[in-house]
């Protein structure tokens, strides 16, 4: 049975989420999804953070890259985030036309199944790795699971512009990225209780194990997506959407929507990447041990996760429902100019982790759910293509940039970092004024 068009806005969030279960299967196994998808992200993400913030090159980079970089005179220590996120950076360059000839040319029954195959049969090649502590595992990690985070999250939001109406988007939102937050509170409670019992090698299997949950609603979830389509004579996604493997870029050049929407993620990304590289300073210095590390990364998860799950199932709902996506794309805009205006006064360790949870927590509650509700009153081309492109290339392009201003201001001390942070924070208000202005532009609902 497919879910009404105009979902119910009136009752209590708990009554609002059981009755729209019974009117929509298709929400169930979208939570299932997302809850897997982020459980199994959340596992590794600790991981992810404790590479990065090591102090053992070794175990970060291969033996000949240190070797070479010593030959040139040059500290790799020092530039071992930048240097980082630039590869990243030139992986997704390639990457992003491998997935725009994937999505052209390949139907949707198709793309995602070998997305998402792709990365459960690296996790396991990633175990090897760090089963036989391999020189190097810590940078191809960094790699890998960062580019699994936004390629395998892109997908998910793209297929939800499928399967839900934008009514049921703002009105269901909220709920499937409270899933996701559960199980982005369960990725780092079971990376905390097992990584100094089982070790580090065997989080990438349970990993993989939540990936194959996420192949099984796929595969049930395209019932709802097909039915969708067909009732409101939409084009079939279970068909090859042609085109270039660069239209997604070209799209963004051409549509005002978009090149807002691009502008409105490299400032997000900004703020976020110059309050992310001042922590990581700090954790290096605090906690030396790997296994600490990830701990300290997983205690933090925790924190994010608490309050996004507070937000998602008190505020987002009710704001999307009833006031659209303006307020959910403004309230973190203010709440980051306030978190900086206090680190850039007072940049003590204690308020950067603060500011770095109210961040992170407003971002997955508010900024993300508003962003993805657009989605659904556009084409496909521009949420597989265009959407996927603004947050793998446009995201990681933008990361990489204030990478490097983060390493300019950080010369200057934290104050300056944090004072940059402000400006930055200033302009993302204003790309987002900007989305809201052509959002109004766009259909009611598709």
């Amino acid at each position: 049975m497919s879910a009404p068009l105009e979902p119910p806005l009136q009752r209590g969030p708990l009554r609002g989420l059981l009755q729209a279960l019974r009117d929509t299967p298709a929400l169930g196994w979208s939570f299932l999804y997302f809850f897997c998808l982020l459980s199994g992200y959340y596992v590794l993400r600790p991981v992810r953070e404790a590479m990065a913030s090591s102090s053992d090159l070794q175990e970060v980079f291969p033996p000949a890259l240190i070797a070479w970089f010593g030959s040139q005179g040059v500290p790799l220590q020092d530039f071992v985030l930048q240097f980082l996120f630039t590869c990243v950076f030139l992986i997704m360059l390639v990457l992003q036309p491998v997935y725009g000839w994937l999505v052209s040319r390949q139907p949707r029954r198709v793309f995602m199944p070998v997305v998402y195959g792709f990365f459960i049969v690296t996790l396991l090649g990633f175990h090897l790795m760090f089963d036989s502590n391999v020189p190097g595992r810590g940078m191809a990690f960094f790699f890998w699971v960062t580019v699994f985070n936004l390629f395998a999250v892109a997908v998910f939001w793209s297929f939800m512009a499928d399967v839900f109406s934008n009514a049921q988007a703002r009105a269901y939102y909220g709920y499937i990225g409270a899933a996701g937050t559960l199980g982005a509170f369960l990725g780092p409670v079971i990376t905390g209780a097992l990584v100094q019992r089982v070790g580090i090698a065997n989080l990438m299997l349970v990993s993989a194990g939540f990936l194959s949950i996420c192949l099984l609603c796929i595969w049930r979830l395209r019932h709802w997506a097909i039915l969708r389509e067909r009732e409101q004579q939409l084009v079939s996604g279970e068909q090859p959407m042609g085109g270039s493997v660069l239209d997604g870029l070209k799209l963004i050049v051409r549509e005002p929507l978009l090149r807002w929407l691009a502008l409105l993620v490299v400032f997000g990304v900004g703020v976020g990447t110059l309050l992310y590289n001042q922590q990581v300073s700090i954790v290096r210095v605090a906690y030396p041990d790997p296994e600490a590390r990830t701990a300290f990364y997983s205690h933090l998860d925790l924190a994010v996760n608490t309050l996004t799950l507070l937000v998602q199932l008190t505020l987002t709902r009710w704001l999307l429902s009833r006031h659209g996506v303006a307020p959910a794309l403004l309230i973190p805009a203010l709440a980051i100019i306030v978190g900086f205006s206090v680190l850039a006064a007072s940049p003590l360790p204690l308020l950067v982790a603060v500011v770095q949870v109210v961040t992170r927590a407003s971002e997955f509650s508010l900024f993300k759910p508003a962003r993805e509700t657009l989605y659904t009153r556009v084409d496909r081309q521009w949420r597989y293509k265009a959407g996927a492109a603004i947050d793998t290339v446009v995201y990681r392009g933008a990361d990489l940039g204030f990478t490097w201003v983060h390493k300019g201001l950080s010369l200057l001390g934290s104050n300056i970092v944090f004072a940059g942070g402000i400006v930055v924070a200033s302009l993302m208000t204003l790309a987002a004024f900007g989305v809201l202005r052509q959002e109004k532009k766009l259909p009611r609902d598709r």
